[in-house]
């Protein structure tokens, strides 16, 4: 594996706008990311349109400054023609790289631009190296691994791929693992995958007497700088595409004073903005009580008195280029040269009165002139003079000075569009589903299967199958595999998939991108799970790329556009299912002594008095399951491929009757909900 050299730490910095975004470069950032007006995953963030993003790159490269734009959103194939304008918009400011959430987005960006690196959201759930080979595999050069993973767990990571790494630093931490989470859009219709998350979790959702059991503290892991750093991290994210920008100013300040080793200013930064204090439990691994946290009046009331403070942090220009000065005395009329190692521009004297004087006076007075350098981005690097020093008063000596200084800005900040294709979205023709679609049938435990000879395939979780049940099924079992993997158990995962094969296992289930990848290694047939977040035609055929055999489509998907959605590879919808809104590595049900003690199960109960069961898988993470199962029985499924039941608390009678009443099309008693299926998705 080639690795690129060891590069300095880059400070990324969140810019929801232009004043966040003049903040972050003022006060030292590396490197911004902000979104455009569509297809960020903060739509409510200010953002940008194409005229504003080309200034805030040109503004940006002046200053030496990279900008990330994240196209991170779920794309429905009504949307793929303007994403693809997105993409060209992109381009042409000439910006540094795209961050992308869903394959096929990212398979249009290649397509469109192949020189624009392309940055794996840490919404695509990367915890391992096997996730991180299939994003090497699709052309990205970059991965923002996921939150839960700790400093031992990311230097595993970074030392298997010759991907750039990128981990958050600092700021809010969503409650789920990122892209796994579907409460704001189950039970309130906006997604947060189509950057529309109304946060529900920082409501009172509470476990016993415990409230805000789904609300952490904010990330704060300054103190892991060094760690990282040796661990092969690249860049350290900064998260707030939605805070002020007092905030983008102390987050990046801090970051920059521990950098160079210095204490950084905690007290401003919880100040600012923090929810009950900061948490590291994930890059420690300590994933207690003492992560979660809600930000109180009083959290609230200590922003003001620093606020002032802050701003001047960004107030000036932060001198970050150096630049060459060469004051030639001999030319008629005199000239300054001004150059940053790359350009070089020049600017003549003004028409003026002389200002004769002594040699060393002239040499001093010239010397004055050219240092004052504040208010511009610049640093004086190095100071030459050609001849003796003109005779030039210091209003001239200024003027030259900075319409030198002016042009150079100027010459730096021109836009450099990168080179498109002429490719857009692939014509892909209507897909030829059955008239009906074809019995899938998931179950959590062995004890529950039924109706075996009605269904084409059975998915059962991968601890769950035995030699025995794979002479009973044969190719009609699939493995499912854990949604998330962390380093410490890829191996051991590997090792029993393996002996598995060796007892005739066929098939599994993929629920994130390293399962394509150990599919792959094994030679087995891969099914394409809802957690792989497929939501369009570019998608289907990405993931086809990468050996998948067909695709549950993410059940965040309307039925307009489960039903239209082009291409061959086969695909399916959750038909059935107390569905999974988040998962977490933080788990809610811990006591005082985490999981001493704890039998694996539980639930949440919100402001309404409805419980939300809880349940824990092997003690690596926990799920939360919607209060009221999903029933598409009677829907119209025509044109896809198959339709699975999910089947996860029921006993096996109760699992019985669900297959008996969706294979005859009955309704079902008792609460459900069809989610989004019958309505739009924001």
């Amino acid at each position: 594996m080639e690795r690129k050299p060891a590069e300095p730490l880059e400070i990324l910095a969140p810019a929801g706008g232009e004043e966040q975004l003049t903040a972050a470069v003022r006060s030292g950032a590396d490197a911004v990311y902000l979104g455009l007006i569509a297809f960020s995953a903060r739509r409510n963030a200010a953002n940008f349109d194409a005229d504003a993003l080309r200034r805030a790159v040109s503004y940006c490269h002046a200053r030496d400054v990279r900008v990330h734009v994240a196209l991170n959103t779920l794309v429905l194939d009504a949307e793929l023609d303007a994403f693809a304008d997105a993409v060209r918009a992109v381009a042409a400011a000439g910006a540094d790289a795209a961050i992308v959430q869903d394959v096929g987005a990212a398979a249009l960006v290649r397509r469109i631009c192949p020189s624009l690196p392309l940055h794996a959201s840490t919404q695509m759930a990367v915890h391992n190296a096997a996730g991180a080979a299939a994003l090497e595999r699709m052309g990205f050069s970059r991965v923002v691994l996921a939150r839960e993973l700790t400093v031992e767990e990311i230097a595993a990571v970074a030392a298997a791929t010759p991907l750039e790494v990128e981990v958050f630093i600092h700021g809010a931490l969503c409650m789920s693992m990122s892209g796994c989470c579907t409460l704001s859009c189950m039970l309130g219709g906006r997604s947060g995958n189509r950057g529309l998350c109304a946060q529900p979790c920082r409501l009172d959702f509470r476990r016993g007497a415990r409230g805000y059991a789904l609300s952490l503290k904010d990330l704060c892991g300054l103190a892991h700088l060094d760690a990282l750093r040796a661990a092969g991290v690249r860049s350290l994210k900064i998260e707030g595409r939605m805070k002020r920008p007092e905030y983008v100013a102390a987050a990046v300040a801090a970051c920059m004073a521990a950098r160079a080793g210095e204490v950084p200013d905690l007290f401003a930064l919880r100040a600012v903005f923090s929810r009950s204090g900061f948490t590291d439990g994930y890059l420690t691994g300590r994933r207690t009580l003492d992560m979660f946290g809600v930000r109180t009046q009083e959290d609230a009331a200590a922003a003001a008195p620093v606020l002032g403070s802050i701003r001047r942090l960004y107030r000036a220009e932060r001198p970050r280029v150096g630049v060459d000065l060469r004051l030639d005395g001999a030319a008629v009329p005199p000239r300054l040269l001004a150059g940053d190692g790359v350009h070089i521009v020049s600017a003549a004297a003004p028409d003026a009165p002389a200002a004769p004087g002594a040699p060393q006076e002239l040499l001093a007075r010239a010397r004055r002139s050219m240092e004052k350098l504040g208010g511009t981005p610049f640093f004086l690097r190095t100071l030459e003079f050609a001849g003796d020093a003109p005779p030039l008063g210091a209003s001239s000596l200024n003027a030259m000075r900075r319409e030198a200084l002016d042009a150079l800005l100027a010459l730096r900040g021109r836009v450099a569009p990168l080179i498109v294709t002429d490719g857009g979205p692939l014509p892909l023709a209507p897909h030829a589903g059955p008239d009906a679609p074809a019995l899938r049938l998931r179950f959590a435990r062995a004890e529950q299967i039924c109706a075996a000879d009605r269904a084409e395939l059975l998915i059962l979780p991968v601890r769950q199958v035995t030699p025995a049940l794979i002479a009973q099924y044969g190719p009609k079992l699939a493995a499912e595999l854990p949604r998330a993997l962390y380093p410490g158990d890829e191996e051991r995962l590997f090792e029993r998939l393996r002996a598995l094969c060796g007892a005739g296992l066929a098939a599994v289930q993929a629920e994130n991108l390293y399962g394509l990848t150990l599919a792959g290694r094994l030679g087995l047939r891969a099914h394409g799970g809802f957690g792989l977040n497929a939501a369009n035609a570019e998608a289907l055929a990405a993931y086809a790329a990468l050996g998948a055999a067909d695709m549950t489509l993410s059940f965040e998907l309307p039925q307009r556009a489960a039903l239209r959605m082009g291409g061959a590879l086969p695909r399916g919808v959750i038909a059935y299912g107390r569905l999974p809104l988040m998962y977490f590595r933080a788990c809610p049900l811990q006591g005082g002594d985490g999981c001493g003690g704890c039998r694996g199960a539980g639930e949440l109960t919100d402001r309404r008095g409805t419980s939300f069961p809880v349940r824990c898988e092997a003690r690596r993470y926990s799920v939360l399951y919607n209060s009221v199962p999903l029933y598409l029985g009677g829907e119209r499924l025509d044109g896809l491929d198959f339709a699975t039941l999910y089947f996860t608390l029921e006993t096996p009678d109760v699992c019985a009757a669900v297959a008996g009443a969706f294979l005859h099309g009955r309704p079902l008693d008792g609460p459900r909900t069809r989610g989004p299926f019958r309505g739009g998705l924001l």
